[in-house]
């Protein structure tokens, strides 16, 4: 399959380099954009331990608390989770360790994309594999959902979910698309 990724992106995120806060960025910031088939996609093919007591799922508990954990994170994230997003959480008891949002990017070039977005983990439960199972779980859904790409948008932790299959297709920083050359 060959798709055209700069143009991809252009049609998923227009006028991305000229808002304020992309323009504003530190040129040597630099981040990528990820995909995943789903067709070939296996999620049980990694194994990855968390500790006991971790469970996985769509978050259903009071919209505030998890405002208030993706603020611990993330405060940029706040306004992102908007109400009606789908998250899906790792949760430890009644105690949020993980999150992320379920995003539908519709299609392109013929292909369904989504992917989750804003993952992040609560500083006490990093470190101990529950975010990467949880976006393990996640891409799983998507696949039984039906997309045909997860799509991993202004990632600075590549390295992260390539551990899961994930692979760069564009670097970008403030100034825009880089060649691979430029990107190290």
């Amino acid at each position: 399959m060959r798709l055209d990724y700069e143009k991809l992106f252009q049609e998923m995120h227009p006028g991305f380099f000229d808002r304020p806060y992309i323009a504003g960025m530190d040129e040597k910031n630099i981040y990528e954009e990820m995909i995943l088939l789903l067709a070939g996609f296996d999620p049980l093919a990694v194994e990855i331990p968390v500790p006991d007591g971790i469970t996985f799922g769509f978050y259903q508990g009071d919209r505030k608390r998890l405002l208030q954990v993706v603020n611990e994170v993330d405060p940029d994230w706040v306004p992102i989770y908007k109400p009606g997003c789908r998250v899906y959480c790792a949760m430890d008891e009644d105690r949020i360790a993980s999150f992320c949002m379920l995003e539908n990017m519709g299609r392109h070039q013929g292909l369904l994309f989504a992917g989750p977005g804003c993952v992040g983990t609560v500083p006490a439960y990093r470190r101990q594999g529950i975010g990467l199972k949880m976006v393990q779980r996640v891409t799983g859904i998507l696949k039984d959902e039906g997309f045909d790409i997860s799509y991993i948008h202004y990632t600075g932790v590549a390295r992260w979910y390539a551990r899961l299959g994930y692979e760069t297709v564009l670097r970008w920083n403030r100034k825009g698309f880089l060649l691979p050359d430029q990107s190290s």
